[in-house]
């Protein structure tokens, strides 16, 4: 009687413990799917101006910067657990400022007219909720800006031993010149259950006067990587690329630049990586298919030198991981390219490269 008794109670503390981690499960999706929403396609955001010069002109010379900023996490040595790597935090607190401090140097040696930014995290948990927008927006006080949310997500409770945590980010737009209006364009995103990894996926449109009564419109775009599928990513390209041909066909100037997570070249997999064919399913070749004939890709560096713009994240870096060109600029006709360069920095901020771009409105 003893044995049976002591049985019936290990069975009933396994079912408790079965029954309690179900409850867990069950409470935790009902809470991604109740917390679940996404931000209104074309919200006005209000750009922070600093009093800066009114208009830009035809003609004259102006240096646009991109950089991915990896939510301040990425040094070398940082793997990242979507990737398969090991690691869903930044190191520690100075990490984080160090990295963004670092991004923001870079691309102050540029001297930039406009800087377009991704991967802005601003109370996330992965990064000690730092502000980094507030960084950067002091870091280029005399810099207009706009800053419209790309990312935000439940509470992740993976990986088990380091919970991802809550995440919120965006995509920051600075400008010497003064952004009359700006808008956010929500992009489609998967409706699986990929969408948990890909919320409120967006590009920003920030308008800049010209002199001839026409406008400099600037998109700031991170397109999907994660949850990413073939019909969701022409479904975003061509959302962008009408967008942009809406703005040529009245006669305004458009220059496009950011994180495409495609191979920006259509070859760049397979030329930085000794000519491997490597399928590492997200990144896939840009699609120039649908570029309408108004839109350039800006794929033609100056010195003919192809540098990468991000490495994979599955191991820390060295030279002769892999790496790829996923960010870039599209400009409209109107727009003349002076200079192109892809910038190396050994990713010792980031898991991206900036690039620089020199223009001139025809």
């Amino acid at each position: 009687m003893l044995k049976k008794s002591g049985t019936k109670k290990v069975l009933k503390a396994v079912l408790c413990i079965i029954l309690s981690i179900v409850l867990i499960l069950v409470g935790y999706i009902a809470y991604l799917f109740l917390s679940y929403s996404r931000i209104e396609d074309n919200q006005a955001i209000d750009p922070m101006q600093t009093g800066l010069s009114e208009s830009v002109k035809p003609g004259e010379s102006y240096t646009a910067v991109i950089q991915n900023l990896g939510f301040g996490a990425y040094t070398q040595d940082f793997t990242f657990f979507m990737d398969g790597g090991t690691e869903s935090w930044a190191e520690s607190e100075e990490s984080v400022k160090n990295c963004i401090n670092n991004a923001a140097y870079e691309a102050e040696k540029h001297d930039p007219d406009f800087i377009l930014f991704q991967e802005v995290d601003f109370d996330s948990t992965r990064s000690y909720h730092i502000n980094q927008r507030e960084i950067l927006e002091k870091r280029f006080g005399s810099y207009s800006s706009t800053f419209a949310v790309n990312y935000h997500s439940s509470f992740l409770f993976y990986p088990f031993t380091q919970p991802h945590g809550a995440s919120n980010s965006g995509i920051l737009t600075l400008s010497r010149y003064n952004i009359s209006s700006s808008l956010r364009r929500s992009l489609p995103i998967s409706d699986s259950v990929s969408k948990f990894l890909d919320l409120d996926r967006c590009y920003s449109i920030s308008r800049i006067p010209v002199e001839n009564s026409k406008d400099l419109v600037i998109f700031n775009v991170h397109l999907s990587a994660y949850g990413g599928s073939d019909e969701i990513r022409t479904a975003q390209m061509n959302m962008l690329f009408e967008d942009m041909k809406k703005e040529y066909d009245k006669g305004n100037y458009c220059v496009c630049g950011g994180d495409f997570n495609h191979d920006f070249t259509g070859d760049s997999t397979q030329k930085l990586n000794g000519g491997a064919e490597v399928d590492i399913g997200w990144a896939q070749p840009f699609p120039t298919n649908l570029l309408p004939d108004c839109i350039i890709r800006c794929d033609s560096y100056t010195n003919d030198t192809l540098t990468p713009t991000c490495r994979n994240c599955d191991v820390p870096y060295k030279k002769g991981n892999f790496t790829i060109i996923v960010d870039g600029f599209l400009v409209t006709e109107n727009v003349e390219i002076i200079n192109l360069e892809n910038i190396s920095t050994d990713f010792v901020y980031s898991d991206h490269n900036p690039v620089v771009l020199e223009f001139r409105l025809k």
